[in-house]
């Protein structure tokens, strides 16, 4: 499977479907792997090249284990390497929750990069992942009982084997508290989608980066919790779908 090389990261993608190039960013814990297991590639695979990433830290890609390594900006620069493997030099962007976050730290970094951003369950303000190390201090079992009962009835046998798979130090090292940068959004002027479950704790502060970003389209899911958020794709990727073909190709 290829890979994207970033100094001393190895970055791990795939490739599915053609059109316009479509980067798919996973959230925390996850790996590129879980928009299949989601049903996403099926769809969005007929109009669109999904190039599925596995973030530095997960999946199989490379795992520092020093915090450092997981600055925005490099994490970024994992992006723009896989695009620039692929010789791409202009993409649409999809992402949840951590893969979000990212997706306004490419706003910030790479905006040149992007024809359009499609940014769900996250935002650029501060943020405190105590929470996070609290269940990955606790070990693989307490792990991979949270994960279980995060994802509910939305887990698959795929997405919990991925888990189980995950190197927990490398998970800690980036799970640090997140830094406000949301500077970066009156900045946005590249065509911007923002979504949110009703019931996600990210809700209001996602509404507030809509209010910020010039232009911004922005829809909430009802009764929908944050792993519901993405779960739900059958709510979810008819807003995508029309957002892409509005936005036109690269």
């Amino acid at each position: 499977m290829p890979h994207a090389t970033n100094g001393d990261i190895h970055i791990r993608y795939e490739i599915e479907g053609e059109g316009p190039p479509l980067v798919l960013h996973h959230g925390s814990f996850a790996s590129g792997a879980d928009w299949r297991d989601l049903g996403y590639a099926e769809e969005l695979r007929h109009e669109n090249q999904l190039i599925l990433i596995d973030a530095r830290g997960h999946g199989a890609s490379y795992k520092p284990h020093d915090s450092a390594a997981y600055a925005m900006a490099r994490r970024v620069s994992d992006v723009i390497a896989v695009l620039d493997d692929l010789k791409i030099t202009s993409a649409n962007f999809f992402g949840y929750s951590m893969g979000g976050w990212i997706g306004f730290g490419l706003a910030r970094h790479a905006p040149t990069r992007f024809h359009s951003l499609i940014l769900g369950g996250a935002h650029p303000f501060a943020e405190n992942l105590q929470g996070f190390r609290d269940i990955l201090s606790g070990g693989m079992v307490e792990f991979i009982s949270t994960v279980k009962q995060v994802y509910g009835p939305f887990i698959t046998p795929g997405i919990l084997a991925r888990h189980e798979e995950n190197d927990l130090e490398a998970l800690l090292a980036l799970s640090q508290d997140r830094s406000d940068f949301s500077e970066v959004l009156p900045m946005m002027t590249m065509p911007c989608l923002l979504f949110v479950g009703e019931d996600d704790p990210r809700l209001n502060a996602v509404q507030e980066c809509t209010h910020n970003i010039p232009g911004a389209t922005f829809f909430s899911l009802p009764g929908c919790d944050h792993a519901a958020g993405l779960a739900r794709h059958d709510l979810v990727l008819p807003h995508v779908t029309a957002f892409l073909k509005k936005v036109g190709r690269c």
